[in-house]
């Protein structure tokens, strides 16, 4: 069971910080990139954040429910 929700949670994970990076990485460019890259930091980087800490926890889930299986 914890396979199943860290896999879940990998997943949404993956699609939460997948698509924030690509709207991050839409934003960065140009003469003013840094300040560019700042701004869009400030809209996107709480969802990105959240995204990746998704996928930490359900790589932690995953290895918890194989370590109590074997």
């Amino acid at each position: 069971m914890k396979e199943l929700l860290g896999g879940c949670l990998l997943a949404v994970g993956i699609l939460v910080a997948g698509a924030t990076g690509l709207c991050m990485s839409m934003f960065y460019g140009g003469p003013n990139s840094w300040k560019n890259f700042t701004q869009a930091f400030n809209f996107l980087g709480i969802p990105f954040l959240v995204g990746i800490g998704l996928i930490v926890a359900g790589g932690a889930l995953i290895r918890s429910g194989r370590r109590g299986r074997y």
